[in-house]
């Protein structure tokens, strides 16, 4: 879907008043996450509050606040609700995209500081919670679930052509086609052992949990007095918990990848069996996704000013030693190693 030019500051600042009675005193953009179809800022209103706004093309929210809600009345207060407009809607549209908005809780991200040993465990409690909650089976048929869909798959791949060709576009795209090419193999097993273990999970009988589907790191909020929240339910599904789980020790942004740490989530977690062939799978797809939405801004599109040079300091990063791509193949190695 094409993408169109967001909202102006003026048009966003008047659809708090008009939709949420909001008077806004500044609107502040935030620099948060690598959704190119995502915008934030800090709204500071009259009365003295602060609000988080988010603006994201062509979304549904209805699903994430219906979650949302569920999860607060299961007792998860390290949730942060999103606030209804003055009647009653989980959002407000300005033009192609939708606003959201949520109290502003003033804190870091897990990109900005490691998580102690009693935040890990919190974190796993969290987690475990999430993942036991009962999801009504009227709010289960509305919600995507885990299919284990090719979309990255064939998305990479409709990218190989381009490395074969001679190198074109601007200087960043040239860079990132010869990265490419340079790891040609690298890319080719990525696709090739996800469709094999894509093909090795269809075939298991998995029970399916409420996954947020993007724990990462930068989707986790620490405060000013260390309560942790985790945010950005954008898109929660139904799937193995091990959707969730591969997160944990995966290395996505080069952290969280530590044995310490992992031991200290499973701690507060408790103990679970762990498929290996999913974490596995899960491993290798979320690289492809990236992968994916990174090569194709980069190489079939010129917009992006200077986020262009963060895209591709990401995209790259994916292939350092000990980084992503690596704990995917010693993922997938031990998994070959105990003959699944």
């Amino acid at each position: 879907m094409k993408r169109t030019l967001p909202p102006s500051d003026t048009h966003v600042i008047d659809g708090l008043k008009n939709a949420y009675g909001i008077d806004v005193t500044t609107l502040t953009r935030l620099s948060l996450g690598a959704d190119i179809d995502a915008l934030t800022y800090k709204a500071h209103a009259h009365d003295g509050s602060f609000y988080f706004v988010k603006l994201k093309q062509n979304h549904d929210h209805g699903i994430s606040t219906h979650i949302l809600a569920l999860l607060r009345q299961s007792g998860l207060q390290q949730i942060i609700p999103l606030l209804p407009t003055v009647t009653g809607a989980p959002a407000q549209t300005l033009g192609d995209w939708t606003m959201t908005i949520s109290p502003f809780i003033e804190g870091t991200n897990g990109f900005s500081r490691d998580l102690t040993k009693a935040q890990w465990h919190t974190l796993g409690e969290i987690m475990k919670k999430i993942h036991q909650i009962d999801v009504p089976h009227s709010l289960q048929s509305l919600m995507r679930r885990e299919v284990y869909a090719p979309t990255w798959r064939e998305a990479v791949r409709s990218l190989y052509s381009l490395m074969e060709a001679a190198p074109k576009g601007d200087a960043i795209a040239v860079n990132l086609l010869i990265f490419m090419k340079k790891h040609k193999d690298t890319l080719h097993r990525l696709v090739n052992r996800a469709e094999k273990l894509a093909e090795k999970s269809q075939k298991q009988s998995l029970e399916s949990v409420l996954c947020h589907t993007d724990i990462h790191a930068g989707n986790i909020l620490i405060d000013q007095n260390d309560t942790l929240y985790v945010v950005d339910w954008d898109a929660p599904m139904m799937a193995p918990k091990e959707r969730d789980l591969m997160f944990i020790g995966g290395g996505v942004g080069n952290i969280w990848n530590k044995a310490d740490e992992e031991k200290w989530f499973y701690q507060g977690y408790g103990k679970a069996p762990i498929n290996q062939t999913l974490l596995a799978y899960y491993r290798h797809e979320r690289i492809l996704e990236d992968i994916a939405i990174y090569g194709q801004q980069l190489l079939l599109k010129d917009e992006g000013g200077s986020e262009r040079t963060t895209w591709y300091t990401d995209f790259i990063a994916q292939f350092a030693p000990h980084g992503v791509v690596d704990i995917a193949f010693k993922t997938d190695d031990a998994l070959n190693f105990q003959g699944s």
